[in-house]
């Protein structure tokens, strides 16, 4: 019985509390900002699962806590996708953050329910590096699901939620809750798989690694950089890469096809 069980517990899909990073079997990225990566027990994102990020409000810097890994996967030829943003993501922003525009996807499913498939087959697909979703009234078998599709496509699923929903169970590898501070975030972590070298960490946002090609805008950089919504609206008017043809404005995203 002992044997079977050793034999069970070396499956990389195998995880316990407070195994060494080593033993998990998975990839990480680096965050770009060295207390969080040193506090993190890969020494960065976990991809191929789910982060959960709380936050009451939005605009508090936790789309900036982001840029750099976006930054580097979008430039590794990866596709970084939107599942129904809230508000119009702010092109410059994302430009001087290092965000390779032309591998940005932005996707406006119609109603909820197809925002939640759409999320599924983004993170089972293969393609996409790292895929960002605001669901609402999302369920533990619907987390289920899309932690299951973020393993088989390999992706880095993050869902931004209430804080209010931080008591429901979730099967997400690392769950981060986020406040405001004076000089940027204070993050709390409600969950991680693997050791943590500590509970807290604050982050000055301006304060990280090199990344960028060009420096940030001042005022830091959130999806509502506008003030309208993006329901009623088509796209995010998008500069075009070098080389476009003709030189016009992209066209409505691709939706995938059910």
């Amino acid at each position: 019985m002992n044997n079977a069980l050793d034999e069970l517990l070396q499956q990389p899909g195998i995880w316990r509390g407070g195994m060494p990073q080593s033993e998990v079997g998975r990839h990480y990225i680096a965050t770009g900002y060295d207390d969080l990566d040193h506090a993190l027990p890969g020494g960065g994102w976990p991809s191929g699962t789910l982060t959960e990020i709380l936050h009451d409000h939005s605009g508090i810097g936790e789309l900036r806590l982001l840029m750099p890994a976006l930054a580097q996967l979008s430039r590794q030829g990866r596709w970084v996708a939107m599942i129904a943003p809230p508000y119009i993501p702010y092109a410059p922003a994302l430009a001087a953050q290092g965000v390779d525009l032309s591998r940005l996807l932005l996707i406006h499913p119609k109603a909820d329910k197809d925002s939640l498939w759409a999320l599924e087959q983004a993170l089972r697909a293969g393609t996409c590096g790292a895929v960002l979703a605001w669901p609402q009234g999302i369920d533990e078998r619907a987390l289920r699901r899309l932690q299951l599709a973020a393993e088989t496509g390999k992706s880095w699923g993050i869902l931004f939620r209430s804080r209010a929903e931080a008591a429901q169970t979730s099967t997400a590898a690392l769950r981060l809750e986020l406040d405001p501070s004076d000089k940027g975030i204070d993050i709390r972590f409600l969950k991680c798989r693997g050791a943590l070298a500590q509970q807290e960490v604050s982050l000055d946002l301006e304060r990280r690694l090199p990344a960028a090609e060009a420096p940030a805008p001042r005022g830091g950089l959130s999806l509502h950089a506008r003030s309208q919504r993006v329901r009623g609206l088509s796209q995010l008017d998008l500069p075009l890469p070098p080389g476009s043809v003709g030189g016009q404005r992209p066209t409505e995203p691709p939706r995938p096809n059910r």
